[in-house]
């Protein structure tokens, strides 16, 4: 009996060897090749007579027209609504409500007389139906298929032809055409190809729950995050009440645009208002608390940033951070240390940014320096203060961008002060929050944490 033959395909970049390696020489990942049956040569296709390309300008340009879901927010992340011969992958923790905003989505779309087929390969239509009782709006006209293959589901889309297609998940079909089982590269690779085919062709637009690895990026090669149109991420922790969606890849609208849901037994409900949510209830904070405004996507947002500064237990101290990157913590450390005279060699250093969020941009420097400041001190700052800027090496706040809508937001929640970049506080102010210019974080932690 001849032998199967099987190559070793990374599962990031999807570059085949014939033999296994410790690290791909395609992408250079280590530990990414897995072993799986060779791909059979597919018929070539016939050609076809009379293609050729076609000037930019006799392009028939589309009037833009774009499906509402039915979910503001999600809209909102989508670039306004789903857009007819898209695909989009969501991705997430296991728990996190991946499955229950897609059955919420196919339930709004199919009042609006969007005809919507759901293909579950994880589930059988009995566990759909139990999910739907729990939601809040009637499921019950959704199209329900319990199926893993390829073959049948598109089968039963050209039959059916259902303007909005959700596959719950790409890691569960296979395709005939391939040997291996559901979730290898290659399987996921093809099933995600054809699935964008079919989309373009009919103008469907393809819904996709993808699975996640332990590093947090979507299972299978990286070439199906390139072959969607837009990516979706949950974030947040499961066992919260709140989930972040954020759009990492748009070919329709802008990325890092992020949308907040609660997730109540009734399935999960949008948050018109983020901000108030990762605030909480304002008041009289403990030490190492401040306030700082992002930008997410096209949207300002403020949240909590926490610091405590701790003796050390051991001999190094431990620099632990949850929603910031370790690596501008100890910059912003050295700063603190190096410019204002704080030193941290003797303290552990914890820093959390509240509600699960991550901070990115560099708006958020001056917040965690002050909350770091106010747990040395054990001076707590102004409740009613938010902190924007950007520290450079040499201890100075730097201005950011987008400065009028992050003071409109904190203006809106009732804050009355924010400690700016000298620069940006220029500018006329209107309302009743008062923008203080300050030259650098010495100059910052005087002004607050100074003996009376």
């Amino acid at each position: 009996m001849a032998r199967a033959h099987t190559v070793f395909r990374c599962t990031q970049c999807g570059a085949a060897s014939a033999k296994w390696a410790g690290q791909c020489a395609s992408c250079g990942e280590w530990n990414t090749l897995a072993e799986e049956a060779a791909e059979s040569k597919p018929a070539a296709r016939a050609r076809k007579s009379g293609v050729g390309s076609t000037p930019l300008s006799a392009v028939h340009a589309s009037d833009g027209e774009r499906w509402r879901t039915g979910i503001n927010e999600l809209d909102f992340v989508l670039g306004g609504g789903l857009v007819p011969g898209s695909m989009v992958l969501i991705g997430g923790e296991p728990g996190i409500g991946k499955s229950t905003l897609l059955l919420q989505t196919a339930a709004a779309l199919q009042h609006t007389e969007r005809a919507t087929l759901y293909v579950s390969g994880e589930e059988s239509q009995t566990q759909v139906r139990l999910r739907s009782d729990r939601l809040e709006r009637n499921a019950g006209a959704v199209s329900v298929l319990a199926e893993t293959s390829l073959e049948q589901v598109l089968a039963v889309a050209e039959r059916e032809k259902p303007s909005v297609l959700v596959i719950d998940s790409i890691q569960t079909l296979a395709t005939e055409a391939l040997e291996g089982a559901p979730g290898s590269v290659g399987q996921v690779r093809e099933t995600a190809a054809r699935l964008m085919r079919f989309a373009k062709e009919r103008g469907v637009a393809v819904l996709v729950v993808g699975h996640v690895t332990k590093d947090g990026g979507i299972a299978g090669p990286k070439t199906l995050e390139h072959i969607v149109d837009t990516v979706l991420y949950f974030e947040g922790e499961s066992s919260a009440d709140h989930r972040v969606l954020r759009a990492t890849k748009n070919r329709f609208g802008s990325v890092d645009e992020i949308a907040v849901f609660r997730m109540t037994d009734r399935g999960l409900v949008p948050v018109e208002r983020p901000s108030e949510l990762f605030l909480g209830e304002r008041g009289d904070r403990p030490p190492g608390s401040a306030v700082a405004a992002l930008i997410e996507g096209t949207r300002p947002l403020l949240v909590e940033i926490q610091a405590l500064a701790a003796k050390a237990g051991f001999g190094t101290p431990q620099r632990v951070a949850t929603g910031f990157d370790n690596r501008r913590l100890a910059l912003l450390l050295a700063v603190l240390d190096k410019r204002a005279g704080l030193s941290f060699a003797q303290t552990d250093v914890f820093v959390n940014v509240v509600g699960g969020l991550r901070l990115v941009e560099p708006a958020g420097d001056l917040a965690v320096a002050v909350a770091l400041a106010s747990s040395v001190y054990e001076r707590a700052v102004p409740a009613d203060a938010v902190f924007i800027g950007e520290l450079g090496l040499g201890g100075e706040v730097r201005a950011v961008g987008q400065m009028e809508r992050r003071l409109a937001e904190a203006e809106q929640l009732g804050f009355s002060a924010a400690y700016i970049a000298d620069r940006a506080a220029s500018g006329p102010r209107r309302g009743s929050l008062r923008a203080h210019g300050v030259p650098d974080v010495a100059a910052l932690l005087r002004r607050l944490f100074a003996k009376q």
